[in-house]
């Protein structure tokens, strides 16, 4: 993350991947204030065993598309709306509009659980024991829908105005 005022958000990434039994590294990494520390974080991912970077930023929001530039990981930005933005739009944009042959997977303001999902979705296209969890995962979304119709139903037949 840019700032360590992006943990309340970025928490939710973290969250799914442990879930999913993936370890992770939590760190703040700014492509403006520490650039130099951007750029050793992000070439030395592969090495230090890294399979899907999640970078969050708010404001001009670099942070996703430099680390994407500097490394052939996948990059998945999180736009996250800080309290000198303009509604979000300058970290969704800033993410979202990355020139061809720079692409980050881009996933919605302030949506950094979705972030850790679609992490464990790429590495799970190569790992089974993770994607089996992310199958048992959807299954539980699939149940928990299929619960509130059924509720639903039940709570129609009853008569909602009893």
């Amino acid at each position: 993350m840019g700032s360590d005022s992006d943990l309340n958000i970025m928490q939710a990434a973290a969250e799914m991947l442990q879930h999913f039994n993936i370890p992770f590294e939590l760190t703040v990494v700014s492509a403006h204030r520490t650039p130099l520390r951007m750029v050793d974080y992000a070439t030395g991912a592969r090495a230090r065993g890294l399979q899907v970077i999640i970078a969050g930023a708010g404001g001009a929001a670099h942070l996703p598309g430099m680390v994407a530039a500097i490394t052939s990981l996948p990059v998945i930005g999180v736009p996250i709306k800080s309290s000198n933005s303009i509604d979000g739009w300058d970290s969704v944009l800033s993410i979202l509009q990355m020139p061809n042959g720079v692409p980050v997977a881009t996933v919605a303001l302030n949506a950094a659980k979705n972030a850790g999902i679609l992490a464990a979705q790429i590495i799970g296209s190569t790992d089974q024991t993770v994607a089996a969890a992310m199958d048992a995962y959807k299954a539980q979304l699939n149940n928990e829908v299929n619960e509130k119709v059924n509720r639903l139903k039940q709570d129609w037949n009853n008569g909602f105005d009893q």
